[in-house]
């Protein structure tokens, strides 16, 4: 299983006279690619990290932000292939914060400049009115809304109860002898062989280029006489503050990192669903409205079971086309991943076990990374193919103290 650290950007720091510097020169080199709304990140060197404002080289100020990991963030607006953008960083007050961050009850709702993005259900929701309580789910993204507001998750449809918005479940595992199924959720029959449980939203936070929030879940085996943990899940989400495909779509970033519960690995035998899911719109649920395009140019029926980089899912919604689509990043295992798009529902999964038996080990974390491109329109294959390239392959920064 690959492991590999993401890489968000290569970034060159030349440290000289740090002690009188009054300044970071920051250059960010498009390299092969023409870059439009990208968003670009690079190590803040110590001195510099209570800096706040961003200039372009004729002195306009530039939304700025540094995580808690001590990277900062950038969108850039444009640059061609094979040239360089300077800005400089200085100290100065920051830029004011444009995504937003806000629990409301059993909601964390995400928005951009005052619109809605996502929301996180964070304990069960209440099924509607004639669904069976056990299909209670929490731990899931949704509503999640396209910049014009529009709707582009589902949730409880009638055909799979167990289906919701954005979430990420097994289904084929052995653990310990068992088979907990993380996915279907009792299949209509209540008999539940494993829950994913929100355990805590850890942290949120807001700014003037990104806002999200870190929580816990906690994938638990019911098939024992008490309860048993197999797997600790921790979720990133991130909003960002780019006006996308001009102006037409939000970018949001998935991070899950699973880690064994205890002492005992987590097998996932070979199955053609199962990890990360996502339910389109309720108007798509008829066969013939929702379309599938993958990064291979493949459509429903032919990106089924097919590897991709990326796969968009999209239909009418309110006299509209919107949709969005999943990028996969390259450092995750078995990239590019396997596709499930389901023939008859609107419907799709990442599903790494379709390649073969596998399994999460004690001691080794599964990192899977996705960014969500959330768009109004129909679905564009060169627009989503450079979406995937800026996060695939994003800008090399380098940086030197003046």
């Amino acid at each position: 299983m690959k492991l590999a650290p993401l890489l968000i950007a290569v970034v060159v720091i030349h440290t000289g006279h740090l002690a009188n510097a009054a300044a970071l020169r920051v250059a960010v080199h498009a390299g092969e690619l023409h870059r439009r709304d990208t968003l670009v990140s690079f190590t803040v060197p110590p001195a510099a990290l209570g800096w706040q404002r961003l200039e372009t080289a004729s002195g306009t100020a530039v939304p700025f932000q540094v995580d808690s990991d001590g990277k900062g963030w950038l969108v850039l607006d444009e640059a061609k292939a094979g040239t360089m953008k300077s800005f400089l960083l200085k100290p100065g007050a920051p830029a004011a914060d444009a995504v937003a961050v806000k629990k409301d009850g059993a909601l964390v709702r995400l928005t951009v400049n005052g619109k809605p993005v996502a929301a996180y259900q964070t304990t069960p929701s209440t099924p509607p009115p004639g669904v069976d309580a056990h299909y209670a789910h929490g731990a899931y993204l949704h509503p999640v809304h396209t910049p014009s507001g529009r709707l582009v998750t589902g949730d409880y449809p009638p055909d799979h109860k167990h289906q919701r918005g954005i979430f990420f479940a097994w289904t084929k595992t052995k653990f310990e002898g068992r088979a907990p199924d993380f996915w279907n959720m009792g299949k209509g029959d209540t008999k539940v062989t494993a829950a994913t449980e929100f355990v805590a939203v850890d942290r949120t936070w807001n700014g003037p280029v990104h806002g999200g929030f870190a929580s816990r879940h906690r994938f638990t085996d019911r098939l024992t006489p008490e309860p048993k943990p197999m797997l600790n899940e921790t979720w990133r989400v991130t909003a960002y503050n780019v006006a996308a495909s001009g102006g037409k779509a939000w970018l949001l970033d998935f991070v899950s990192t699973q880690e064994c519960a205890s002492a005992s690995p987590v097998k996932l035998p070979k199955y053609y669903y199962g990890g990360l899911g996502a339910r389109g719109h309720a108007a798509w649920d008829p066969v013939d409205a929702v379309k599938f395009l993958t990064s291979n140019g493949a459509d429903r029926k032919q990106g089924d079971a097919s590897k991709a980089n990326w796969v968009h899912m999209g239909g009418q919604v309110d006299g509209a086309p919107a949709g969005f689509a999943v990028l996969i990043h390259p450092d995750n295992f078995r990239a590019p991943q396997p596709l499930r798009l389901n023939p008859k529902n609107p419907q799709l999964c990442v599903a790494p076990s379709a390649d073969g038996d596998w399994e999460i080990t004690p001691g080794q974390p599964y990192v899977s990374r996705y960014r969500f491109v959330l768009a109004d329109g129909p679905a564009d294959q060169a627009e989503l193919e450079r979406h995937w390239n800026d996060y695939a392959k994003p800008p090399v920064v380098s940086v030197a103290m003046e």
